[in-house]
């Protein structure tokens, strides 16, 4: 063989272990980083998808369509009445915990409207949810969980405060509050010790 055309040979199949390399520590790094930024969901939707490659191109997929929303802040305005509601929604809570919860539900999602978030079906909701909250979208998924079980009638009172805790966990990401409004206000976040 001539050395010429080995040498192209030799050249050519280093290329092709060095682009084999770049695209496997490529696809690594993307792994990782929606893994550190999707945390349990990332786990969640690869089990759902029984499949990593496809897990990760949904998770991508969820980023660009989020991405391609007016998502806004709430005025100081629009806050505190929510903030308001949101204490009105826990003070019913003491006397009618199944409808706390359904108004709970419904508070979030008014917020997640205003917000700019589209109002499509739940599991569209979490998934878009997942790009900006990725750590409390299994909160919301639990909330409504207990909620759906709540409406065939087979969740208890302690069910219902946790459906809360949950919702409120959204509730003041959706929000921007940086520390949870006083238990003194409503439901606590943890049952007392």
């Amino acid at each position: 063989m001539d050395p010429r055309t080995l040498a192209a040979i030799v050249i050519v199949i280093a290329l092709l272990i060095i682009a084999a390399i770049v695209l496997t520590l490529s696809r690594k790094r993307r792994s990782q980083q929606l893994k550190e930024h999707f945390g349990p969901e990332y786990d969640r939707t690869v089990m759902d998808r029984g499949d990593r490659a496809k897990a990760e191109l949904e998770l991508l997929n969820r980023e660009k369509r989020v991405h391609s929303f007016s998502i806004k802040p709430l005025l100081p305005a629009a806050r505190d009445r929510f903030a308001e509601e949101w204490s009105t929604v826990q003070r019913r809570f003491v006397d009618d915990p199944a409808m706390a919860v359904n108004d709970a539900d419904s508070l979030v999602n008014q917020v997640m409207a205003a917000r700019g978030y589209p109002m499509t079906d739940f599991e569209q909701r979490a998934a878009d949810v997942s790009v900006s909250y990725p750590t409390v979208v299994q909160n919301y998924r639990a909330a409504r969980a207990i909620a759906v079980r709540r409406g065939r009638g087979e969740a208890t009172t302690e069910d219902l405060r946790q459906a809360m805790v949950h919702y409120r966990s959204l509730f003041d990401e959706l929000l921007g509050v940086s520390k949870p409004v006083s238990a003194s206000r409503g439901v606590p976040y943890e049952r007392a010790s």
